[in-house]
């Protein structure tokens, strides 16, 4: 019994300290579900996302992500970016991660963030997305690079 508990805590500490790794916050935001839902405007079925409390909790308060710039233009710095929990090649459009693993990105006083396929972390207000299926799912605003 004594080694169950401390398996338990062990695993307990394993999971926060993932969550909380080096300031992101992509594992709280991957606490969704997805359920199907007929949208007037598309004329089919749809996932639309199902945020579990801590997501909720989240929305409206700065948050802090590391991750990949996926550009939207052809320019070397941009103001408004996608930004993705993985790389370029891994990320939701071109690899095998699902939504809640790229948001939209827009910088505070729109100041152009250069592009590079290293890392970086960025900090911004958070909103949800609770039904529009032309956009995703999360926004950060008054984005700064850390």
């Amino acid at each position: 019994m004594k080694y169950i508990l401390v398996l338990i805590a062990a695993l307990f500490f394993t999971i926060n300290s993932y969550a909380q790794q080096e300031g992101s916050a992509w594992k709280t935001l991957s606490l969704v579900t997805f359920e199907m839902e007929f949208d007037e405007f598309m004329g089919m079925d749809v996932q639309k996302p199902i945020y579990m409390q801590p997501v909720l909790d989240l929305s409206g308060e700065e948050i802090t992500v590391k991750g990949y710039i996926i550009p939207l233009k052809g320019e070397k710095a941009q103001s408004h970016f996608m930004f993705s929990a993985y790389p370029y090649k891994m990320c939701f459009f071109c690899g095998n991660a699902g939504p809640e693993t790229v948001l939209q990105a827009f910088t505070k006083d729109k100041v152009k963030v250069p592009y590079t396929s290293k890392p970086i972390t960025i900090r911004g207000k958070l909103s949800l997305n609770h039904g529009d299926v032309n956009e995703l799912m999360y926004t950060l605003t008054n984005v700064v690079v850390e």
